[in-house]
């Protein structure tokens, strides 16, 4: 069965160029042109974090947040464009410094829940039923700050309320083994998927899989696709590419290692993702040293590298894999790949 696939970033991916050893190289995009770029690169779906879509929300009503939210959405309905998710960005408040829902602090935990029914709202009001945790800050410097019990218990009791707040939210976890925290409490998609089981609605908790977060866990990120598509929990994927076990360097898609790229979107389509609607994420940062007006070829070019690979897998002659597989002859095999793909 295969898959149906349309395209996602968020406008993070769209940036100034800033990281923690230099400034801004390049232009700020204002919003509304960020939009303005995705059907001409062939994009349909926005990703969101709460305040892309409310800039100043921690200081406006619930009302007041939701009123704007809804102004966005026309902005995207006139754009033709869709909302794919909404995520809480709470690694970037002073109250979430020691985490948001893992936090010592109880009134630090009740910000975050405050927040992220917020985010809640903000996302029924442009139209899409996912939310996003990137549990960022849900771990520890050092392993005595915390007990990993009461951790995992309050980061299940804080999807719980969320999921009591809203009957049609969905949740996708998007797992992470390191940065910005040294121990994260949810590293792997296994976690992430047993953690909906702690739930009294486990069938609305799933995950989002990136591409780099598998990698550095040391794991395969085609293997961790197939193994949340077997629970049938991917509900949404980040793909990019990573040159190693270093910082998430969000490449372009397929860059450092076009196989492994090759077998991410051959388990995708084998098995039908985007059929029930899933996205393919692509969350990719530009190159520091390019130019404002060469920004966005990462998000251009990532895409193609995926259309790509799926014509390459599309054309490989499944009955002689099939063979190769019976016979045990993975030598052979591991030929007739590499020379699709140099043809």
């Amino acid at each position: 069965m295969q898959g149906t696939f349309r395209f996602s970033f968020g406008p993070w991916n769209i940036h100034e160029g800033a990281d923690p050893f230099g400034p801004e190289v390049r232009k700020t995009i204002p919003f509304n042109e960020k939009l303005e770029q995705y059907k001409k690169l062939g994009f349909d779906g926005v990703q969101f974090h709460d305040d892309d879509a409310v800039p100043n929300m921690n200081n406006m009503t619930p009302e007041a947040i939701i009123k704007e939210a809804s102004d966005v959405k026309k902005v995207l309905d006139d754009h033709g464009l869709v909302a794919e998710f909404v995520a809480p960005r709470l690694w970037m408040d002073p109250r979430t410094i020691d985490g948001g829902f893992t936090s010592n602090c109880p009134e630090c935990r009740k910000f975050a829940i405050e927040r992220v029914k917020r985010t809640i709202d903000i996302a029924t009001a442009l139209g899409t039923r996912n939310i996003v945790f990137w549990l960022a800050r849900e771990g520890t410097y050092i392993r005595e700050a915390k007990d990993p019990v009461t951790a995992t218990e309050r980061i299940a009791e804080a999807i719980q309320i969320l999921l009591d707040y809203n009957k049609d939210v969905r949740v996708m976890i998007e797992s992470k083994p390191n940065e910005p925290m040294d121990h994260a409490y949810i590293p792997t998609i296994g976690h992430a998927i047993a953690l909906g089981l702690l739930t009294t609605a486990p069938e609305r908790v799933g995950c989002l899989i990136e591409t780099a977060h598998a990698i550095l866990a040391n794991l395969s990120p085609s293997d961790e696709m197939g193994y949340a598509l077997a629970h049938k929990k991917l509900w949404s994927v980040h793909l990019n590419d990573q040159n190693g076990l270093k910082f998430d360097q969000d490449q372009t898609f397929g860059a450092v290692d076009p196989r492994r790229a090759l077998n991410q979107v051959r388990v995708l389509d084998q098995h039908g993702y985007g059929n029930d609607g899933e996205w393919v994420g692509l969350d990719v940062k530009v190159m520091r040293t390019q130019k404002d007006n060469v920004c966005m070829k990462h998000l251009d070019y990532s895409r193609k590298i995926f259309l790509r690979l799926l014509e390459i897998s599309r054309s490989l002659d499944e009955a002689e894999i099939t063979r190769l597989q019976n016979e045990r002859d993975y030598e052979e095999l591991n030929y007739y790949i590499i020379d699709a793909m140099l043809k």
